[in-house]
């Protein structure tokens, strides 16, 4: 308990998942579609425009409500892929757990399931930072110096 506390890790944070490979944090956020690895961060630190926060931004940027429309519509697909990749994470990840547990992991296996999971974390990757792409289109130029002023704050 005292390493955990030195390490700042809680005692819930050390005892595996359901998936035995994943902490309970990343299972969690695998599950509820959280951004648990900061998947967006090169689009945030380039002010690309998140469709959450651009949503409860709505006002102060002065979005039409067409816009609205459109950015929601963006934000609910990520929310559903990014819950549909975590899943297929989740899920590769205790099929590879199972493999080596019951001794049935040879080459074949190791490779096909071992980049499975990087193809499920880049699909996921991808569709985060191609929502930031489309909210920014979406954005007039005016709302996007607009949106960094107010996500600097």
């Amino acid at each position: 308990m005292f390493c955990q506390i030195c390490s700042g890790q809680s005692a819930k944070d050390s005892i595996t998942s359901p998936a035995r490979t994943l902490s309970y944090k990343q299972y969690n956020a695998y599950l509820n579609g959280d951004d648990y690895d900061n998947m967006a961060l090169v689009a945030e630190l380039n002010d690309y425009p998140a469709p959450q926060r651009a949503i409860e931004l709505k006002k102060q940027l002065g979005l039409s409500s067409d816009q609205v429309a459109k950015i929601t519509a963006v934000d609910a697909g990520l929310i559903r892929k990014k819950k549909e990749m975590g899943r297929l994470i989740i899920k590769n990840e205790r099929v590879l757990d199972s493999l080596f547990r019951i001794r049935q992991v040879d080459d074949g296996t190791l490779v096909f399931y071992g980049q499975r999971t990087d193809l499920f974390r880049g699909e996921l990757r991808n569709a985060i930072l191609q929502a930031y792409l489309k909210v920014y289109g979406i954005l007039t130029p005016n709302q996007r110096i607009r949106y960094k002023q107010l996500h600097k704050l």
